[in-house]
């Protein structure tokens, strides 16, 4: 019997993790958003007028805004960052606002001031590991990065 043919059929086979917000396939062109109007062009999410005759689609950054489901979430603590807390939020919104710019299903969902920390959650793990980079970078302290299952979510802390 070739093995390379037929194979084993009682085999256990792992299923492929599964994410709600992201699409499987490539979407028509001019695909836009019918939040914010960001424009699928050229095989990538952009900034521009959406044309009138494009293809309509619901955000998956804004749906999970309304689901209130983070990809991630942020979490800065410490004396040092009660004490600066102003010009380190400036700096997180800078940074969104960069990301945003360059990839726009990437946005800060909300920020939670709790007794001794803050908790920011986003839309995606890109913004959340820029962000803690840069203020890592502007303030030292201490990073930490933890990867959910299959790398489709982070939770990043930072203290000082």
């Amino acid at each position: 019997m070739d093995k390379g043919h037929h194979g084993r059929l009682d085999r256990l086979l792992k299923e492929k993790r599964h994410d709600t917000y992201k699409e499987g396939k490539k979407w028509p062109e001019p695909t836009a958003f019918t939040t914010c109007n960001s424009v699928f062009l050229e095989g990538r999410w952009t900034w521009y007028e959406p044309p009138v005759n494009s293809h309509r689609i619901i955000c998956p950054a804004f749906q999970r805004i309304v689901d209130d489901y983070p990809a991630d979430t942020l979490e800065l603590s410490g004396f040092f960052f009660e004490k600066h807390r102003e010009e380190m939020l400036n700096l997180i919104h800078n940074e969104e606002k960069q990301e945003k710019g360059e990839h726009p299903l990437e946005r800060i969902m909300k920020i939670e001031e709790n007794s001794g920390h803050t908790v920011i959650t986003t839309t995606g793990i890109h913004i959340a590991r820029r962000i803690g980079e840069a203020i890592s970078h502007a303030y030292q302290g201490e990073l930490s990065f933890t990867y959910g299952e299959g790398e489709k979510t982070i939770r990043v802390a930072w203290s000082r």
